[in-house]
């Protein structure tokens, strides 16, 4: 599979706090920036954050194999054991989760281990990996 990067911007109302939580929580390194924006390697992929004061976002949630998931949100599908160690790591570190590290759909096509953890705007992220990456789509 040869994914190209996607890319992504979002709204934040405090650049500096959103600019700490992506560099030093999530080790996602800074490329260019102003005043006003900022660009990050999203493991791999153009995540940028845009200072916007007035931005007020909606949150809502949906029903997902009995737990409420937060809509919207992303995030990033990595490898079994990436996804264990920052598991690990954002645990030592005392992250407050929307859904604790966790396996979905145990038993089923599609298992995968998932979480669930906002960023210091409210931004909820999913960080996933699949025990067989060739179920990524599977039905």
């Amino acid at each position: 599979m040869n994914v190209q990067p996607f890319h992504l911007s979002i709204p934040v109302k405090d650049l500096a706090k959103c600019r700490s939580f992506y560099r030093d929580v999530l080790n996602c390194n800074e490329g260019r920036s102003t005043n006003e924006w900022v660009d990050f390697d999203f493991f791999g992929h153009q995540f940028v954050l845009h200072q916007k004061d007035d931005f007020n976002p909606q949150r809502i949630s949906n029903i997902v194999d009995g737990q409420g998931v937060p809509v919207p949100h992303f995030g990033v599908v990595l490898t079994w054991d990436d996804w264990h160690s920052l598991s690990s790591r954002l645990q030592k570190e005392n992250t407050v989760f929307v859904i604790e590290p966790c396996i979905r759909f145990k038993g089923k096509v599609g298992e995968q281990a998932t979480m669930f953890f906002k960023d210091p705007e409210g931004n909820a992220l999913e960080f996933k990996a699949f025990k067989d990456i060739n179920q990524l789509f599977a039905k």
